[in-house]
């Protein structure tokens, strides 16, 4: 079972389960923790071969790596927990194994907020996949890591959350980089369904002004999908928003869950 963390609430039952994205761990949202925690039950969960999920050799070879089987991971720590329902707030990929999640079991799900979420690859980010596809093998994981950092986080304001991510992605094996990175290649089609189906759970996108790979298709999803879309965007913000703007971030977050309740 994957890796987890909770923080209680004794005078809530509601949970707010977060997600974070490829080459990360639930370290990620230390500065979500204190804000959300006074209002939710809170729980961290550390992905497939993230954080302390630790795999091994023989681990990495065994289990297939497609998103229905790492949204599957989610669901026994829940079920551990006896959470029957809880919100979800994901960060970049962690965002599509949320929607995948609500794709399979619907009836989880209170709401999906989405940072930086990814709904469509972009042509510059289709050839930074093909690039990244051709070398994974010959370079080393985490010069293709910083490399993809730097262009998705490319200005100075951005320095800390691509620290972040690539000091935490120190922490994986190359073989599970390279078993993460092979998603890519069904991750068009999936991201075109997602795109195509709205799904009957309030859905909040907090995106950066400065995400430029993600916002443009984030926009016109939320037009199509009026009835329980709703878009958020920080000025002068790259794509890991919960990083960057931490306070704006969870002002926004907790007042939309409220409302919800």
């Amino acid at each position: 079972m994957l890796n987890y963390t909770i923080y209680e609430n004794k005078h809530s039952l509601l949970w707010v389960t977060f997600i974070h994205g490829a080459g990360g761990s639930s370290a990620i949202w230390y500065k979500q923790i204190r804000d959300f925690q006074r209002e939710f039950n809170v729980l961290l969960i550390d992905l497939r071969g993230h954080g302390s999920s630790k795999t091994n050799a023989k681990t990495i070879a065994k289990f297939k790596y497609n998103f229905p089987d790492l949204a599957n991971d989610i669901l026994p720590v829940l079920d551990s927990l006896n959470i029957k329902k809880s919100h979800f707030i994901g960060i970049s990929l962690g965002t599509i194994l949320i929607r995948q999640l609500a794709e399979m079991y619907p009836e989880r799900i209170h709401s999906m907020v989405m940072g930086g979420a990814i709904l469509k690859m972009n042509f510059r980010s289709q050839i930074l996949m093909k690039l990244g596809n051709l070398f994974k093998y010959v370079l080393p994981y985490l010069v293709l890591y910083r490399l993809f950092a730097f262009i998705i986080m490319p200005k100075k304001n951005h320095k800390k959350s691509r620290l972040l991510f690539i000091n935490e992605a120190k922490k994986l094996y190359q073989k599970e980089f390279i078993k993460w990175f092979k998603l890519t290649a069904e991750i068009n089609p999936l991201l075109k369904y997602f795109r195509q189906i709205e799904l009957n759970i309030p859905t909040l996108y907090v995106m950066g002004e400065e995400d430029y790979m993600f916002l443009p298709s984030v926009r016109i999803v939320v037009q199509s999908h009026a009835k329980t879309a709703t878009l958020v965007v920080l000025p002068k913000t790259g794509h890991v928003v919960n990083v960057e703007r931490p306070v704006v971030f969870n002002t926004v977050v907790l007042s939309y869950l409220k409302k919800l309740a």
